[in-house]
């Protein structure tokens, strides 16, 4: 019987949130899609954001697949559909197809998207949990750059070579068949006996779901709003045409970092690490916001914010199974992933619409991020405040 909690294991689970963020790195090929195929930017576009769309959809949807299947079939499925979809556009000059391989892809991607993180809470347990949800959230931020990266090595071969990306997925998908176990098969691991009188007591699905919900829409609205509005910062203290790439690239980097020392700094700082995660946060808020004519001050901020995003988004992550039932944790996890999406959808709206309201409406792109992001960065703040004054409450 395997073991999850061997070496190989984790590396062939950690394998799935690899391709997590796939869908999007074929977008450099977009332009030449669109001279090929006889499409507008539009369209072209539109195969860039239609897999975000069917992903929100499954990841709804994959609580209900997965009691049907069972978790590692549902995730064999969704890589699956990854891998044939993804590479449909090879065959093919139809936008039509294509358009509905992307729909696929993005239906694969959102049926395991939940499971990528719920089974974690179901396979391990302390401070193992703690290390495996920041190597996932790791994963993830590695797999967008090395893809992404990938790709546009592919694009000197045509737009068509861009879309062999999605080959990966069936290595990785045979490793996670032969080595990670079906939930019903794994070897219980011994967890605390506080932690475990406290997961057995749980029958149903905690308020405070919501609550995290909301709490990772507005991370990822603040996150967003500095990424998105970070070229044109740049554009507006170097001139038209500079290159922000490498700066982003270098952004994602630092995610990364925050991803893999997760572990470490739950290990050393409990449950502040969240309030360490918010104070950082603000700071790059700060940067940010205060940088007018800085692009050192700019820069810092900007490289920054991934860091302690992937210091909190896996600390939600962790509180989950004390938020409800084992059997519920793909749902609750659904739920969660559905917060971080929103964000995303909503963040341009959110930033123009709070802009207006503080007399900064109808300016540029940049000037609204520089009015509204030190607002972002105080509400973090205050929230680093309430969650302490909280936790000592529970502790008395």
């Amino acid at each position: 019987m395997v073991k999850q909690d061997s070496l190989l294991t984790k590396i062939a689970f950690l394998g799935i949130s690899f391709v997590l963020t796939s869908a999007y790195a074929i977008n450099g090929a977009l332009p030449q899609m669109t001279e090929a195929l006889h499409i507008s930017s539009t369209e072209a576009q539109v195969l860039a954001t239609t897999p975000s769309i069917t992903v929100t959809v499954f990841v709804l949807l994959s609580s209900f697949i997965a009691a049907k299947l069972g978790d590692k079939n549902t995730i064999i499925l969704g890589v699956t559909l990854v891998g044939l979809a993804g590479i449909v556009p090879m065959f093919t000059d139809s936008y039509v197809i294509i358009l509905a391989s992307r729909t696929i892809l993005g239906a694969g991607l959102g049926i395991f998207n939940s499971l990528a993180v719920s089974m974690i809470a179901v396979m391990y347990n302390g401070k193992t949990r703690a290390a495996m949800l920041g190597y996932r959230a790791a994963a993830e931020q590695v797999g967008q750059a090395v893809l992404t990266l990938l790709a546009g090595l592919l694009m000197a071969f045509g737009w068509r070579a861009t879309f062999l990306v999605y080959l990966i997925a069936f290595p990785i998908l045979f490793l996670f068949i032969k080595r990670v176990p079906d939930t019903s098969e794994m070897t219980p691991l011994q967890s605390s006996k506080s932690e475990k009188t406290t997961v057995e007591k749980i029958t149903r699905i905690s308020p405070l779901v919501l609550v995290f919900t909301l709490f990772a829409a507005f991370l990822v609205i603040d996150y967003m709003a500095i990424q998105l509005s970070f070229p044109f910062m740049a554009t507006e203290l170097k001139g038209e045409g500079y290159n922000t790439s490498p700066i982003l690239s270098a952004m994602l980097i630092a995610a990364t970092v925050g991803g893999v020392t997760y572990g470490w700094f739950v290990a050393t700082f409990g449950r502040f690490t969240l309030q360490i995660g918010l104070v950082l946060m603000a700071v790059s808020n700060f940067l940010v916001a205060f940088s007018h004519g800085n692009f050192i001050m700019l820069i810092a901020g900007v490289l920054l914010i991934g860091f302690p995003l992937q210091l909190i988004s896996p600390f939600i992550f962790n509180q989950l199974p004390k938020l409800g039932p084992v059997a519920r944790q793909s749902l609750i996890t659904s739920i969660i992933l559905i917060g971080f999406n929103v964000g995303v959808f909503v963040e341009p709206m959110f930033v123009a619409t709070f802009a207006s309201l503080i007399g900064h409406g109808g300016g540029s792109a940049a000037a609204s991020a520089y009015a509204t992001i030190p607002y972002l960065g105080l509400v973090l703040l205050i929230i680093a405040i309430v969650t302490v004054i909280t936790s000592r409450k529970q502790e008395k």
